[in-house]
C-alpha cells in the first residue's frame, strides 16, 4: 500500500488544475485478482468509499481496462459500482486509446485526467501519448483522497450532481438520436427553462468554479476569486448575472455567467461566459440578448471586451451574430466591441426565460 502523501517521481505533469475525471483500470487496481482467470475478485480494501467519496466531490470517473465488457460490468454492478463509471472503455484497445474515447465523449481537457493502473507499462503507454495526464500506481488507492489535485476548494451543489448531469445528458441526445422529426420539435418538446437573476452570495461558490472551468467560451479568459465576486456583487457599478438551464430531464445546473460595468453612458460587459455543454441548445444567444434588452430598457449602448482566441471562437461567432462590431483593441490582444441594441436576435419560442 501507498503511503500517504507519498506521490512517487512518474508524476511528471507540472499543473495544479483540479482533477475532473479518474479513469481506472480493473484487475489489480479496482479489485484484486484477474477477472478473464476467475470470477472471485474481491474489491480492494476501502475502494467502494474513495469512489464514492470522489463522486461527491464533483469529480467524473471511468474505467480504461481490456477485457469482456459485459462481464466486467456485471461484476461491478454486483459490487452496485456500475452506475460512477461514465463511458467506460472495457476492450482490447491501448489504453491510450480508451483514455482518448472518455475524453472526447466527456469533452473536458486532457490535462484534468487521472489514470490509475498497477501495470507500469500501461501507465508508461498512456504517459507517452498523452503527457498531460496524471498516472498513478495503484499501490498508492488509499492516498487518493489526499492527492490536493483531488480536493476541489469548493464543492458546490452543481459539482455534487455533476454525474447525474452527464447521464440525463446522455438521456437528451438518445432522445435526440431516435427524433425523426426537425431538430425544432426535439427542442420544444424538451421544455427548456432559461433563468437568469443576480447573484447572491450563496451563487459565488458555483461562479468561481464558473471562471475556472469555463475556458473554452469565456470572453476574456479571465479568473476571478471569491472574494473578487463578493465585492463585485455589493458594487453599485457592477452586476454579476448567473444564469441555469432546466428541461424536462433536470437541470443542467448554473451555466453562464456575465459580469456587467455601469457607467454613465454605457454599459460594458467585461466578462461573459458560457458552460460549452449548452451552446448547441442556443443557451448563449439567449443570455445575451436577454442582457442586450436591459441594456435598451434602461438606454444604455452595452459594449463588451473580447480576448478572441482558438478557443473561443464559437462565443466570437454569437457576439457576431448579435451585431456586435470591433471599435477598438489594446496592446494586450482586448478587443472593444459595442452594439447599439437596435437589432436583437429573437429568443427560440422553445425557451421560456425566467428572471429570478
Amino acid at each position: 500500500m501507498g503511503k500517504k502523501g507519498a506521490w512517487h517521481h512518474f508524476e511528471t505533469p507540472m499543473n495544479d488544475k483540479d482533477i475532473k475525471c479518474v479513469v481506472w483500470d480493473l484487475d489489480n487496481t479496482l479489485w484484486d485478482g484477474i477477472l478473464l482467470e476467475s470470477d472471485d475478485v474481491r474489491l480492494k480494501p476501502g475502494i467502494a468509499h474513495i469512489i464514492k467519496i470522489l463522486d461527491g466531490r464533483g469529480i467524473l470517473q471511468s474505467i480504461a481496462s481490456k477485457g469482456s465488457f459485459d462481464l466486467a460490468m456485471n461484476t461491478l454492478q454486483a459490487f452496485k459500482l456500475d452506475e460512477y463509471f461514465l463511458y467506460p472503455e472495457i476492450n482490447w484497445n491501448a489504453k491510450s486509446v480508451s483514455l482518448g474515447h472518455i475524453q472526447k465523449s466527456l469533452n473536458i481537457g486532457i490535462d484534468t485526467f487521472m489514470f490509475v493502473d498497477d501495470q507500469p507499462y500501461e501507465r508508461d503507454e498512456v504517459r507517452h501519448t498523452f503527457p498531460d495526464v496524471l498516472c498513478i500506481d495503484a499501490a498508492d488507492y488509499d492516498s487518493l483522497l489526499d492527492h490536493p489535485r483531488l480536493n476541489p476548494r469548493f464543492v458546490t451543489e452543481d459539482s455534487k450532481r455533476r454525474r447525474l448531469m452527464y447521464l440525463e445528458e446522455m438521456d437528451r441526445k438518445k432522445e435526440e438520436e431516435e427524433s425523426e422529426g426537425p431538430k425544432k420539435e426535439f427542442l420544444q418538446g424538451l421544455g427548456m427553462t432559461f433563468i437568469v437573476g443576480e447573484a447572491r452570495e450563496d451563487d459565488l461558490q458555483r461562479a468561481e468554479e464558473l471562471t475556472d472551468r469555463t475556458n473554452q467560451l469565456n470572453t476574456t479568459g479571465i479568473t476571478y476569486g471569491y472574494e473578487e465576486l463578493k465585492e463585485l456583487i455589493y458594487s453599485e457599478r457592477h452586476r454579476l448575472l448567473i444564469a441555469e438551464l432546466t428541461d424536462k430531464y433536470g437541470s443542467y445546473g448554473k451555466i453562464g455567467l456575465a459580469l456587467l460595468e455601469l457607467d454613465e453612458t454605457f454599459w460594458n460587459l467585461k466578462l461573459f461566459l458560457m458552460s460549452c455543454r449548452v451552446m448547441a441548445r442556443g443557451a448563449g444567444t439567449v443570455f445575451l440578448s436577454h442582457i442586450m434588452h436591459e441594456a435598451k430598457s434602461a438606454g444604455k449602448p452595452l459594449r463588451a471586451d473580447f480576448k478572441k482566441t482558438d478557443r473561443n471562437r464559437m462565443m466570437f461567432i454569437t457576439f457576431k451574430f448579435a451585431n456586435f462590431k470591433v471599435i477598438s483593441s489594446d496592446d494586450s490582444g482586448i478587443l472593444r466591441m459595442e452594439n447599439d441594441c437596435s437589432f436583437i436576435q429573437e429568443i427560440p419560442p422553445y425557451i421560456e426565460v425566467i428572471r429570478s
